[in-house]
C-alpha cells in the first residue's frame, strides 16, 4: 500500500493553503466558510467512501489472481483490451466504484494497457453518465454523435500506452 503523504497529497495541500491565504486575504470569514462547505462535502461521500473501498478489497481478496492475469494480464493482448473496454462501460457509479476496481485490477496481476482502456472507457462511456444526464438534457442523437465516433478510444488509449510503457 502506498503512503498516504505521497506527492499528491502535498501538492493538494499547498493548494490548499495557498486558497485559504486568497480567500482569508478576500475577507478574513471566507476560510471559515470554505472550510464547513469542504467538511459538509466530505460528511456526503464519507458514508459512500467506506462500503467502495471495503468492496475493492474483499474482492481483490475473492477474485482469484490467476483470472485476473489471464484476461488482463501482459500476455492477455488485445483480448484484454477489448474486455476491459466493455467493462468500462458496464461499471455503474461514479470514481467511487470505478477507481477501487481499477486498483484491485492492477494489484491482481491486470497489466497497464487493459487498465488504461478501462478508464478511458468508463470515462467516455459510463452508462449512468449517459443514461441519466445525457440523453435525458442533450438527447439521444447528441449520444449517439459523442459514442459513435469515439468507440475505439479505448482500444487506442490501452494499445498506445503498452507501446509507450513495457513493464
Amino acid at each position: 500500500m502506498r503512503s498516504a503523504f505521497d506527492m499528491s497529497t502535498l501538492i493538494l495541500a499547498a493548494i490548499t493553503v495557498v486558497l485559504a491565504v486568497v480567500a482569508y486575504l478576500k475577507d478574513p470569514g471566507l476560510p471559515l466558510v470554505g472550510a464547513r462547505t469542504g467538511f459538509s462535502m466530505l460528511a456526503f461521500i464519507l458514508p459512500r467512501l467506506v462500503p467502495a473501498l471495503l468492496v475493492a478489497g474483499l474482492m481483490q481478496v475473492l477474485v482469484p489472481q490467476e483470472l485476473v492475469a489471464r484476461y488482463f494480464g501482459q500476455a492477455s493482448g488485445f483480448r484484454a483490451l477489448l474486455f476491459a473496454s466493455v467493462a468500462g462501460i458496464l461499471t455503474p457509479g461514479g470514481p467511487m466504484v470505478s477507481v477501487p476496481f481499477m486498483v484491485v485490477l492492477a494489484n491482481s496481476g491486470a497489466a497497464l494497457p487493459p487498465l488504461v482502456a478501462y478508464m478511458t472507457s468508463w470515462s467516455l462511456f459510463g452508462m449512468q453518465r449517459i443514461i441519466t444526464w445525457e440523453a435525458p438534457l442533450l438527447g439521444w442523437p447528441f449520444v449517439f454523435a459523442r459514442v459513435l465516433p469515439s468507440l475505439a478510444f479505448p482500444m487506442i488509449a490501452g494499445w498506445l500506452a503498452g507501446v509507450f510503457h513495457s513493464e
